[in-house]
């Protein structure tokens, strides 16, 4: 916010110039009043007894899971172990390579 320069621009925001004829109104006294106070929203009709939806009352049972071949599972995990080992190790195997390049080519 800039500082009044005293320019015609600033006469827009000044106050309207206040008459002295004009009473002050008493505080005390009592206003307007209105034509009809307010009496709040008007009442709803209520709902039809039949406006809650259908229910179910009772769910179907679950269904029965399959078995598990505990023996087959066992098996897939171990292989799938020894591949995750297998790329790791590989994967190891070409980043010691390239570190050991890669130093060995600073060094001369």
């Amino acid at each position: 916010m800039s500082a009044p320069t005293g320019n015609e621009d600033d006469a827009f925001w000044r106050r309207p110039a206040q008459e002295s004829e004009q009473p002050h109104p008493d505080p005390a006294a009592p206003g307007p009043q209105p034509a009809s106070p307010y009496l709040g929203p008007p009442r709803t009709d209520p709902p039809p007894a039949y406006w809650r939806p259908p229910t179910v009352a009772q769910p179907p049972p679950p269904r029965a899971m399959p078995a598990q071949d505990m023996d087959a599972l066992d098996e897939e995990e171990g292989s799938a172990r020894t591949v995750t080992y297998g790329v790791g190790l590989v994967a190891g195997a070409i980043g010691l390579i390239l570190m050991c390049l890669l130093c060995a080519r600073a060094l001369v």
